[in-house]
């Protein structure tokens, strides 16, 4: 019983040493990318391609679970699956080192093929799975090399070929069918350190190679009775005499592991931090707007609590993109270029686009995964160049129909030439409320087109636009089976009361937003438990590309209750109560709110 309490902790010590392996793995991970510049992280590599192959159902599952943090629940998914792959691997190698080297193996195969296949890939994207692995491999082998032996009385003893009483008096198991020696390793209760030597027992061979048989033959041990038979002569009593210094080594490899991975991993986070664009990003000054947006109307903001302002700051801007790791793009290097179907190409770096003129504007971006009086909708004043203007001084080519705009991250989003030429406000922004992009939302430069989702409009990090065919070219959501066009549609939402605590019956305001971009909103209508529809307040706003704010006072009565809201746009369309998930151009419905009064 002792025998196997030792096995299975020696499985579970392999387990942790597949676990120190793989953390030891992850340090230099980041110390190599620090040095190299590379962006090949495996855990990085494994999440995009897992983005890139998901299912939209789990896509649009994980947005709506997990919102902006989506990326976060990602990797720590990967993360936790690599640490019970590499507990596998560990307690796999206790049985056999190869076993464990095999499982390496696996992880860096599918590290290098992630890491491959990720856009602007190239060989220093490489470098991080493979010094990882050896990295891995080196603590494993240092690890599983120190662990504790199981003792050897559990082991099979080694044919002699001899009768069961001189198989005992070697040391060895009785025969089968003979009881054993009084005292020998087969006794009940007893260990199975060597015994005092039998006098009329064969004599050892020197070096612990074996014993002599009766009739001649050698009976060798296992490596474990070796040890066991040399620990005898040495005069050790017991098993906790060869353990122990074991013991205190694998520990003591375990602690340099952990150190080791601990030091890499905050070596290679400070060498990171050298090409973070933090620095360049605070050193922009932007210029003055030749354009500039018009004050905002007295009364854009209702002034209710609760109710979304109508500026949304940066920091509470939301965020749906399929970056894991926020690209760090240095204006200095950036460049834009224009090619396809024009007459003539075009390369734009930072400070060119700069120096045009730039247009200030109040725009909200919605995402199409939104659903019904969701949150993934915001409102924020834009600086940027008119992206219609450059794309008239390239030429469009007859025919072309599609601008098909690629992220420095590979992703990429296809808009509508006409939706672009057409509107003097779709930009190319290099600013949001005042300060220049922050990096996740796009810095040095991102769209922003009025009046469409945010996945064919408002491509982040944008370095190149194709100017293509829908035919010819499917942007990456359009092959995750979404429209390929798709106008952002006329809806609403609540915000209070938001159903999450019980009001007081009385005056009760219910407020919220609107938006119908370049068409504007007219009306808001809000209705209690599918009473008839009673006519909202309208806030101001600057133009037809916001939202617009809306509040309702409503006589509350007690019992529970079911508020509704419906805008109307300037062109007379009422939002539909069909209900439609956000799958393939936006979810459509009346927003609900269940409260309770008392």
């Amino acid at each position: 019983m002792r025998s196997g309490g030792t096995a299975r902790r020696r499985t579970g010590l392999g387990a942790m040493a597949g676990i120190l392996a793989a953390a030891a793995a992850l340090g230099v991970v980041q110390l190599v990318a620090g040095l190299t510049g590379a962006n090949g992280s495996p855990v990085v590599a494994v999440g995009q391609l897992q983005i890139d192959h998901t299912p939209e159902w789990l896509k649009s599952f994980a947005i709506s679970e997990f919102g902006s943090d989506d990326k976060l629940a990602l990797v720590t998914g990967i993360l936790v699956l690599l640490a019970i792959f590499a507990a596998v691997i560990g307690a796999l190698a206790t049985r056999r080192l190869a076993y464990g080297m095999a499982g390496l193996a696996i992880f860096a195969f599918v590290g290098l093929i992630a890491a491959a296949t990720r856009p602007h890939a190239s060989a220093a994207s490489l470098l991080p799975t493979l010094f990882a692995t050896a990295a891995a491999a080196v603590a494993l082998r240092v690890l599983i090399n120190r662990l504790p032996q199981v003792p050897a009385s559990t082991r099979t003893r080694p044919d002699s070929r001899e009768d069961g009483a001189l198989g005992a008096a070697a040391g060895g198991p009785a025969a089968p069918g003979k009881p054993p020696v009084p005292g020998g390793p087969g006794a009940p209760g007893e260990l199975s350190a060597p015994r005092e030597r039998d006098p009329l027992a064969p004599p050892d061979l020197p070096g612990g190679m074996g014993r002599l048989g009766k009739t001649g033959g050698v009976i060798r041990p296992s490596a474990e009775q070796g040890r066991d038979w040399l620990a005898g002569a040495s005069g050790r009593s017991g098993p906790s005499g060869a353990l122990e210094p074991r013991r205190r080594s694998f520990l003591a490899a375990s602690a340099a592991t952990a150190g080791v991975a601990a030091v890499t991993g905050l070596v290679g986070r400070a060498l990171a931090e050298r090409t973070s664009v933090s620095a360049a990003r605070a050193a922009i000054r932007l210029p003055r707007p030749t354009v500039a947006a018009p004050p905002l109307p007295a009364g854009v903001n209702l002034n209710i609590p609760g109710i979304t302002p109508f500026i949304t700051s940066n920091a509470n801007f939301y965020r749906v993109d399929t970056a894991i790791v926020l690209p760090q793009v240095d204006p200095s290097t950036w460049q834009l270029r224009i090619h396809g179907m024009v007459n003539r190409e075009i390369t734009i770096t930072f400070d060119e686009l700069m120096r045009r003129p730039l247009i200030e504007d109040y725009i909200t971006l919605c995402c199409v995964s939104n659903p019904v009086g969701g949150p993934y909708i915001s409102n924020a004043l834009w600086l940027g160049a008119s992206l219609g203007s450059l794309l008239r001084q390239a030429g469009i080519q007859a025919g072309a129909d599609q601008l098909l705009c690629t992220s420095v991250d590979g992703f990429t989003s296809g808009t509508p030439v006409q939706a672009i030429m057409d509107d003097k406000d779709a930009l190319l922004a290099v600013a949001m409320n005042g300060q220049p992009l922050p990096v996740a939302h796009g810095f040095p430069v991102r769209m922003v087109t009025p009046g469409l989702y945010g996945y064919v409009s408002a491509c982040k990090w944008l370095t190149d636009i194709n100017v293509t065919t829908f035919a010819a070219n499917v942007a990456y959501w359009a092959q995750q089976g979404w429209a390929q066009q798709a106008p952002i549609k006329t809806e609403s939402r609540i915000d209070v009361p938001n159903g999450l605590s019980q009001i007081s019956p009385g005056r009760t305001a219910v407020a919220g937003v609107a938006w119908a971009q370049h068409k504007g909103i007219e009306a808001v209508e809000v209705r209690i438990d599918q009473g008839p529809w009673n006519q909202a307040r309208l806030a101001a706003v600057p133009d037809l590309d916001t939202w617009r704010q809306w509040v309702w006072e409503w006589d509350a009565t007690n019992g529970n209750h079911v508020i509704e809201a419906r805008a109307t746009d300037k062109t007379g369309y009422t939002q539909t109560a069909v209900q439609a998930q956000p799958p393939p151009n936006g979810a459509s419905g009346y927003p609900s709110v269940t409260v309770t009064v008392g």
